[in-house]
Formats: C-alpha cells, structure tokens, sequence
C-alpha cells in the first residue's frame, strides 16, 4: 500500500495503453485544429505580406502573395496621400479609450446595485433591460432622438449612447452575485459604505470580468463605423478609421459639403491591404495578452465560501 500511494499520476498515465481508436480520434481532432488554424490565420498573414509589397513592382508584375521587393512605402503613401486616415486613427483611438472608461465605470455600478440583495427594484429593473435586448427603437427614432439631444455632429454621439449595454450589466450582475456575502457584511461591520464596498471588496474579485468586459467595449467602439456614417459623416473632425477605410474601400469621398462624389481612380490592392492591416494591429497585438480573461471573466464562476 505504501508503494502504491508513491506512483504518480504520470507513471500511471505512461502505463496506460492508448487504444487505435483513441490515436484515430486525437488524430482528426488534431488536424481539424491545424486547418482551422490555418483557415483563421491565413487572411491576417496574406494581408500582412500584401502591404509589405512594393507597390512599383506591383505594378509591373502583379500582387504576389510573398513580396518580391520588401517595403513599407504602402503605409507611407497612406498617411501622405490620405489625410482622413491620420485624423480618424487619433479620433477611434480617443474614442476607444474614453469610451471603454466610462462605458465600464457606469455598467460596473449599475451591475452592482442590481446585484444587491436588499435593492427593491432588481428584479423589475433586471426584467426591463432584458426586454431591451428584444425590443428596440429602430434606426429613425434613434436618429430623432439624437438630434433632439444635440448629439448628432458631435463626438459625443459615441460616447453617452454606449454608457449601458443590457448584456454587459446582466454579465457582470452575474459575477457579481456568486461574490459571499460575508464579504460585504465584514465590509459594513467596519463602517464601509457602498461606494467604498463597491471599491475596495467587489472590484478587486471582479478584475477578470471587467477586462473581459473592458475587451468588448473597446472591440466595439474601435470597429464601430455606422454610428459615424449616420450621424457624423459631415463632420471631418470626427470622423473614425473604420468610417475611413470604408470609403477608402468602396472608392467613396465625402468633403465638407453635401456633394458626394466617386473617385475614379483605382485603389492599389496593397496600399488597401496596409489600411487594413493598421486597422487590425491594436487588437492583434491586445488579444494574446488578454485572452485568458475570457475564460476567467465569463464563466461566472466567482468566489465560494
């Protein structure tokens, strides 16, 4: 007995026969991974190798996939030729980062008044945002509203409409409530108030949900171009890199007046693959970084007593 309670659990999973029909599973298993890597990761690298193509030698002999000349001049004549790119990357960047803040900040305490068991309204107040998530207004009374609040050529527009999400609330309320309750009455027998309670006890056990959290809010403002299409696309001052490279896309310029018209010229396929590239990098480079806050944030696990 002695003997056998010294084998580890490695020496017995050596021991342990693998059957053909578990080499067979693990096999397919394995390689639809591969592929489906591959499939995901293949337009980010063709992107990328596109854009590093030197455009003259493109025009000679055609977009290779591996650059037969390596430059960067793509991302160059993008910031030199096109202006609304440099204005719309400081603007989405501002955007991102002001909105995320305050976007999690407003979410964070209302999830945490929700998730209160001595607050009277939860439930109704739970009900109700559910019902938005079913229930919307539509594009025009959106549109009417906006305009009536004085939002609409405003930078603004990106920011207070965004301030709640039903969906973010119900996900952090969530996490919230698997938080003990000893916590807060500890808390409150040392003559802390919500505020401080919110703060100092349900913040800190709620980080991996607040970056999930932080990660989609921000995913959101940095690709969302509708809201500058429909409500700022007279106003070049906020104009967003998406709304951007949309029109740098679809050969679409709109100046200062009303008058849209279409530029003729073809788009070199390269100096569009360096736009997209600079639109993806931010989260390319984020998401590694963050990823482990998905599976920790999301699955509502909390804390036990």
């Amino acid at each position: 007995m002695e003997n056998a309670g010294k084998i580890s659990f490695r020496t017995i999973k050596h021991k342990r026969k693998i059957s053909k029909d578990e080499l067979v599973i693990k096999a397919f298993i394995y390689l639809f991974l591969v592929l489906f890597a591959v499939i995901t990761i293949f337009p980010v690298i063709s992107m990328l190798l596109y854009s590093l193509n030197d455009p003259f030698d493109v025009y000679r002999n055609g977009v290779s996939l591996f650059p037969r000349k390596w430059s960067l001049r793509n991302y160059g004549d993008l910031f030199e030729n096109y202006v609304g790119f440099s204005r719309g990357a400081f603007i989405s960047i501002v955007r991102t980062v002001i909105g995320t803040l305050t976007a999690l900040v407003s979410n964070a305490l209302l999830s945490f008044i929700l998730s209160r068991k001595k607050f009277l309204f939860k439930s109704s107040l739970s009900l109700f945002w559910v019902i938005t998530l079913y229930a919307q207004g539509g594009i025009v009374p959106t549109y009417i509203l906006y305009r009536f609040l004085n939002l609409r050529e405003s930078f603004w527009v990106y920011i207070v409409p965004c301030l709640v999400n039903a969906m973010y609330v119900l996900v952090m309320r969530s996490y919230m409530k698997n938080i003990p309750d000893s916590l807060e009455e500890a808390a409150q027998l040392e003559g802390a108030g919500y505020l401080r309670i919110f703060w100092s006890i349900i913040s800190p056990v709620c980080k991996p949900v607040y970056a999930a959290t932080a990660l989609f809010i921000a995913a959101y403002h940095w690709n969302s171009f509708i809201d500058t299409l429909l409500y700022n696309r007279m106003e070049p001052r906020y104009t967003t890199l998406q709304f951007e490279l949309m029109k740098y896309f679809s050969e679409l310029r709109i100046g200062t007046t009303t008058n849209v018209t279409y530029c003729r010229t073809p788009t070199p396929y390269t100096v569009k693959a360096a736009a997209t590239v600079l639109t993806m990098l931010p989260f390319l480079i984020l998401y590694p970084f963050l990823q482990k806050y998905f599976t920790d944030g999301l699955s509502f696990s909390g804390v036990k007593d």
